[in-house]
């Protein structure tokens, strides 16, 4: 064990108020950033956005930063309401006139429902007391339906003239130029603004990069464009998935990869076959199966092959799903994959024969305690009790302390600049982290850094040394909290070097799904330990933690599962 002083080092303060205008800094990192790195790629249109936004005054900028950052283009000129800005009416003119904004106008007439939304209720009741209908709605009418009422009694030009005279309506431009920025810095479209915000109040704490080692993520404009499309199409079904009929989402799925995958960079592919997955699951869920198995098709990304088998299944084309499980046990891409090939196999071959999963049958074989009742929402929880009633030190180990001791033991590999994955400052997870490309890219470091794990003394020494170094930096595998060290400190003084060896690189060949799976418990006494998958009489147990149950026992490593029976006697 390492000196204590290590598992709680010293905080580092970070500022709890952020300067008024902190949104402006950001937003210039962001366009020094692609000024910078991307040039190359942006379009004239692009461009121009760069060159006109630095003639605009800090102020006017401010304001344009505040409607970018906002999910909604359309705004209410009167509302507009920021302290940092001394004259909104003015900096609303400037805009104005160098087009960063536009007034609501006939170009619009599609977004009339957006428009509309930005009043209240009893704004729109006083706008139809202007129209003068025939008939006035009721006052308890609900917003929705008064918006839609108004909609379809009175034409566009009506409403905007009526809407324009109340207040000024003004709608952000440049969205498009805006999205590319952000979409070259962050990568990708879930991360905003906002990660610079955590950073700067200390909520986060970033690994930190020198710029000059940042790659570049973006080679071409055919990389920009397709990584984007795949994204916005993503947004795109979620937001229909709910409003079309499944018939018309797999037309519309089907005509857009017909023309656009046939030529998809490369850099585009896992998102395709992330994406197309995502449909084929809908389209089966809504018992759309002929359609479903024509998506999964299209990728082999799991659960794609799997998902096809049961399909060709129920539709009657039995010798071709055996063909298809034949193909998945000669090479599976995880545990899922090799148990369910090996058990629906069984099952298509043995119809008469009722078939127990592989899964089943290791829980069925499993050793059973009885716990009280009183722990039936806590089973792991009353496991620790019952093993400690019989002389075990114990606690709830499953995924966290494995995740750890990995991204402890190989923090400067995993974010290795050298590998080209890191692309900017505030990122969190190197690119390639959940792909093949991770473990290829890096499979040279790794077999040095066991090399260099020879012993327990060894990876004791690199994990507490890193876990003091990086306290509080952020690690898509490290959890911060005290006590954590202790438990992957009691993992390697329970294991032996080469048994830690092995798990490692079985977790880094395919961080993806072996990052999960491993048993509920750790228990062990001054002469002996095991590793404990718990379950419940209801729970069941998965392919991944029946592949951890077998990789242990190959490697020597005490593991088992362990079934609880409810003593209804025992209330605590």
């Amino acid at each position: 064990m390492s000196d204590t002083s290590l598992h709680n080092p010293q905080h580092v303060e970070f500022p709890q108020d952020l300067p008024p205008k902190y949104y402006h800094a950001y937003f210039a990192d962001v366009l020094n950033f692609v000024r910078k790195r991307y040039l190359p790629v942006l379009t004239e249109t692009e461009l121009h956005f760069l060159s006109e936004y630095d003639k605009l005054s800090e102020d006017a900028q401010c304001l344009f930063i505040r409607f970018s950052n906002r999910r909604k283009s359309f705004f209410r000129s009167n509302t507009l309401s920021y302290t940092e800005i001394s004259d909104i009416p003015a900096v609303l003119e400037e805009l104005l006139a160098t087009g960063f904004v536009e007034i609501f106008q006939e170009v619009h007439r599609d977004r009339l429902p957006e428009v509309m939304e930005l009043f209240t209720k009893e704004e729109h009741l006083n706008f139809t007391k202007q129209l003068k209908p025939d008939v006035l709605p009721a006052k308890s009418i609900r917003k929705p339906d008064l918006v839609r009422w108004l909609m379809h009694t009175y034409d566009f030009n009506t409403l905007a003239a009526l809407l324009g005279s109340f207040e000024p309506i003004v709608k952000v431009c440049f969205e498009a130029e805006v999205m590319i920025m952000k979409f070259l810095f962050f990568g990708n479209r879930y991360a905003d603004m906002t990660e610079f915000v955590v950073r700067d109040l200390g909520h986060v704490r970033f690994q930190s990069f020198s710029d000059e080692h940042l790659s570049i993520q973006f080679e071409t404009r055919k990389d920009l464009d397709d990584t984007l499309m795949l994204s916005l199409m993503k947004e795109t079904f979620d937001s229909i998935k709910n409003e079309l009929p499944p018939e018309e989402i797999f037309d519309w799925y089907m005509n857009w990869q017909a023309g656009a995958t046939g030529n998809l960079s490369l850099k585009a592919l896992p998102s395709f076959h992330q994406f197309t997955v995502k449909v084929a699951g809908w389209l089966e869920r809504k018992k759309m199966l002929s359609q479903a198995l024509s998506v999964y098709q299209l990728t082999l990304d799991a659960p794609s092959r799997e998902r096809r088998v049961r399909l060709l299944y129920n539709l009657g084309e039995t010798e071709e799903a055996l063909a298809l499980c034949e193909e998945i046990s000669e090479n599976p891409q995880n545990a899922d994959e090799r148990y369910f090939s090996q058990d629906f196999t069984e099952k298509i071959n043995n119809k008469k024969k009722r078939v127990v999963k592989r899964t089943t049958q290791a829980l069925k074989a499993a050793d059973c305690i009885e716990l009280p009742l009183f722990y039936r929402h806590r089973v792991e929880q009353g496991a620790i009790q019952y093993f400690q009633e019989l002389g075990y030190h114990a606690f709830f180990s499953e995924n966290e302390p494995w995740r750890t001791l990995f991204g402890l033991l190989f923090w400067d590999i995993i974010y290795d600049t050298n590998v080209q994955a890191i692309h900017n400052p505030l990122q969190r997870v190197p690119s390639d982290f959940f792909l093949p490309d991770f473990y290829i890219k890096r499979s040279v470091q790794l077999a040095d850094r066991i090399k260099d794990c020879s012993s327990r003394e060894n990876i004791e020494e690199i994990v507490t040394r890193t876990f003091a170094e990086k306290y509080g930096t952020t690690n898509v595998l490290v959890s911060w909290y005290e006590g954590s060290l202790e438990k992957v400190l009691a993992l390697i003084a329970a294991l032996l070097p080469e048994q830690i060896h092995a798990v490692m690189k079985e977790i880094a060949v395919n961080l993806r799904e072996n990052t999960r799976g491993f048993p509920d418990l750790f228990v062990w006494t001054g002469s002996e330990y095991a590793f404990i998958e718990i379950k419940s009489p209801t729970d069941h147990l998965s392919s991944q933690q029946l592949h951890w149950q077998h990789f242990f026992e190959k490697l020597g490593i005490t593991s088992r599962i362990v079934r609880v029976k409810w003593n209804k006697g025992i209330t605590t």
